[in-house]
């Protein structure tokens, strides 16, 4: 884990991906990840940060543009995608609020197939706060767009979840630390605070 000196409100957003009932079917006990991820979104609001939300969604237009050879999507390119309702929404446990804007992407990363990046620099925003599922996922795929981009970018390490707790256990400890500072909710409220 890094050690966070501080993180600047005003340019920061947090970026919660794929944090849906769609995905969260596939763990068995979400109460605790969305309640750390729930504190981080008003810890950061509360600061004047940003709030960011990104889903996965695929219409039938956006699915016919998914090669088969897509090994995560392909899937979508020969079946009939489902209707987008409250399972494919943002989990209202997260209390998305007016001032917040959510993104659907049709890809891993939440930028290449969305208007997130526009949205954050036309707000001057230089800093994102990663929270969501999966680490082995969106959250990775994301955190090295965004280190691309040339954000600074910090992965809250306790809000963001696995379908193979050792996976995430390996990229929060040793991956995403090349591109990302990694901390845990704890140091997060006391970094932007400060």
């Amino acid at each position: 884990m890094t050690d966070l000196a501080s993180i600047d409100p005003s340019t920061t957003a947090i970026v919660t991906v794929d944090v849906q009932p769609t995905v969260l079917s596939r763990f068995t006990d979400t109460d605790a990840l969305i309640g750390r991820i729930r504190t981080a979104i008003d810890t950061a609001r509360s600061s004047g940060a940003r709030a960011r939300f990104v889903r996965v969604f695929l219409t039938a237009d956006d699915a016919v543009t998914v090669s088969p050879r897509n090994k995560m999507f392909g899937h979508f390119a020969t079946m009939t995608p489902p209707a987008d309702g409250p399972q494919s929404q943002v989990d209202s446990r997260l209390g998305v609020a007016g001032d917040d804007e959510v993104f659907t992407k049709v890809r891993m990363g939440s930028f290449s197939t969305t208007r997130l990046h526009d949205d954050l620099r036309a707000h001057g925003i230089d800093t994102i706060v990663l929270a969501g599922i999966a680490s082995s996922g969106a959250v990775l795929s994301t955190a090295r767009e965004a280190a691309d981009l040339d954000y600074r970018v910090v992965v809250l390490s306790d809000c963001c979840a696995d379908f193979d707790p050792e996976v995430h256990r390996v990229l929060t400890e040793k991956v995403l630390p090349m591109t990302s500072e990694v901390i845990d909710l704890a140091a997060f409220r006391e970094a932007i605070s400060a």
